[in-house]
């Protein structure tokens, strides 16, 4: 696996792990780009949302696009859950390690 697909993995896995600690389950694009900063993971608004529509194929995550089209809302579907808790395996996101 090359560094830039290792860092799209590592970056979908903090996504996922990032939304699973939402109550709803969802955040919009610009906090998870955030998140991915503060992980040193600093990219750019289009290459997140790259990154999500990646996520969205993999049937990790579902997108909502308000009618402005301004902002993308994120929320994890059970399939992307499933692989957080390690039931199921997506190819394309980091295996999660055990969480304390």
């Amino acid at each position: 696996m090359d560094l830039g697909t290792e860092i799209a993995a590592d970056a979908r896995l903090l996504i996922l792990q990032e939304l699973a600690d939402q109550v709803d389950g969802r955040l919009y694009d610009k906090h998870l780009q955030r998140v991915l900063a503060v992980n040193m993971i600093r990219r750019t608004m289009d290459w997140v949302r790259t990154e999500l529509g990646a996520m969205k194929e993999l049937g990790a995550i579902k997108i909502h696009k308000p009618a402005d089209g301004e902002v993308w809302i994120a929320e994890l579907l059970p399939f992307g859950q499933e692989h957080l808790d390690r039931f199921r395996v997506i190819e394309g996101i980091s295996r999660p390690k055990s969480r304390p």
